[in-house]
């Protein structure tokens, strides 16, 4: 993003982003997919909301890639 200031979804999708890859060294490994607390992970699962939100900048409903 050269020359535009991040809004706050996408603020927020970079710190989730950090916690993420934190999470995964904490459990050594690098896919969610590969961890024993993959279903129902919390954490992932606010991930994947904040990644729908810096999508839709947080408007409710379907958007398009």
């Amino acid at each position: 993003m050269a020359n535009q200031e991040k809004d706050r979804f996408e603020i927020y999708l970079d710190e989730m982003i950090i916690k993420l890859q934190n999470c995964q060294k904490d459990h050594n490994t690098e896919s969610c997919s590969k961890c024993e607390h993959y279903i129902g992970c919390e954490l992932r699962k606010e991930y994947v909301d904040a990644v729908y939100n810096s999508m839709s900048k947080g408007d409710t409903g379907g958007f398009e890639f």
